[in-house]
């Protein structure tokens, strides 16, 4: 469990300082943040009043965590909007502030439970069998009636949406989730005498201790200068920015599929929004193939 403690808090342009308190803040901050290129992570329970904000900002070594625990919903909704526009180097002026305020509180609304009694009444006139809905591993922490329930109470906040509108707040729900877009392999960094969990996402690698479960040292894909596959001994080795580099053998995976996830990624950042952009398909053998 994290321990929280109450700051005084500023965001001017694209970062933010904290104060012991308010009458401080003419003052030299505990701490500032610049919050540019920084990984926004929603931290979020409606029904239990929890509105956290993760904030992954890069250092020399990795990056930062940082947590942030806002009061209310409309607290939460503003300095999550302020946090993303940040991290892409914009800041609360820009015309995209308010309409991102507005998404965040809309979906805020849709995951708020509608009320105990009407789902009672649905229960009992539904045949359901919660199983087909939820892995095998929350099935085995709660009873049926409780998932019923709560799927219950879920469908409601959807049933009357448009299919459309059903599957981009489906889409948003999954995207809000922790671990969205993570994928794992069991890895040994050279150096080390145990084994480690590897996270790759679109944006950067992540090294998570196995037997916690909790992240060690994260590097950014936008700090990458190079990478390569030594394959007669199965390790990939990459070079970042200040000096810092890595090697690792994959052990629940080739080290190719790695390699691939990589160099997909990176092919993926260069890519512009304009639909029109021929694929560069030598582009992506280059950065996705290599010589066993």
């Amino acid at each position: 469990l994290k321990a929280f403690k109450q700051y005084w808090f500023v965001f001017k342009d694209t970062s933010i300082a904290y104060f012991k308190n308010k009458e401080l803040e003419q003052g030299e901050p505990v701490e500032k943040l610049n919050l540019r290129g920084c990984e926004v992570v929603p931290d979020v329970n409606v029904a239990g009043r929890k509105f956290g904000i993760k904030l992954l900002i890069p250092v020399a070594d990795g990056m930062n965590e940082v947590y942030l625990r806002c009061d209310h919903e409309s607290q939460y909704a503003q300095w999550m909007a302020a946090c993303i526009l940040a991290s892409k180097g914009k800041t609360m002026a820009d015309s995209s502030y308010q309409p991102e305020v507005l998404n965040i509180l809309s979906f805020l609304k849709m995951k708020n439970r509608n009320s105990a009694p009407q789902v009672a009444s649905g229960l009992e006139n539904m045949d359901m069998n919660p199983e087909c809905f939820v892995s095998p591993r929350c099935a085995k922490k709660h009873k049926s009636k409780q998932l019923a329930a709560c799927i219950l109470e879920a469908h409601q906040n959807v049933a009357q949406m448009p299919l459309v509108e059903a599957k981009l707040r489906f889409i948003q729900a999954w995207q809000s989730l922790p671990e969205f877009g993570l994928t794992y392999y069991l890895v040994r960094f050279k150096g080390s005498k145990k084994d480690d969990i590897l996270g790759i996402s679109y944006n950067r690698l992540i090294r998570i201790d196995a037997a916690t479960g909790i992240p060690i040292t994260t590097w950014r894909f936008t700090n990458m200068k190079q990478w390569n596959v030594n394959w007669e001994i199965r390790q990939v080795a990459i070079e970042f920015d200040q000096n810092v580099s890595i090697a690792f053998t994959c052990l629940s995976a080739d080290c190719k599929v790695v390699h691939e996830y990589i160099g997909g990624y990176i092919f993926l950042s260069t890519r512009s929004k304009d639909q029109n952009e021929t694929l560069d398909e030598d582009l992506f053998h280059k950065l996705t193939g290599g010589q066993e």
